[in-house]
């Protein structure tokens, strides 16, 4: 089954950086997009990036455009979202999905306060 685990959240300082990771497994991660949606407390899910498969084309919340960057190894089946400049209104919960269903990993953590 599709199985999607996320890492690389934690506390970091306004200004500091993060990489997050996505370890896919349960389908053939080369032919699917990917995407990374966060959700904030009391507020709802939004979608962040996403990049497509085959091509790698991306996408960006206009929110995040300059400071974050998706991309892909097919090799390792792991997308990855490294995020600059970090602002403590990106403190949120942000989750790995396969696009086109319904798959959605645990989740990470990525806090941003001084």
């Amino acid at each position: 089954q599709v199985q999607l685990v996320e890492s690389g959240g934690g506390l970091v300082q306004p200004g500091g950086s993060l990489r997050l990771s996505c370890a896919a497994s349960g389908f053939t991660f080369s032919t699917s997009d990917m995407s990374w949606y966060r959700q904030a407390p009391g507020k709802q899910r939004e979608l962040v990036a996403y990049i497509t498969a085959p091509g790698g084309r991306t996408w960006y919340g206009d929110f995040v455009k300059g400071r974050f960057t998706i991309s892909r190894d097919n090799a390792k089946n792991t997308v990855y979202l490294q995020m600059n400049s970090l602002k403590p209104e990106d403190t949120a919960v942000y989750y790995c999905n396969k696009m086109g269903g319904d798959y959605w990993g645990q989740g990470t953590q990525v806090t941003v306060s001084s």
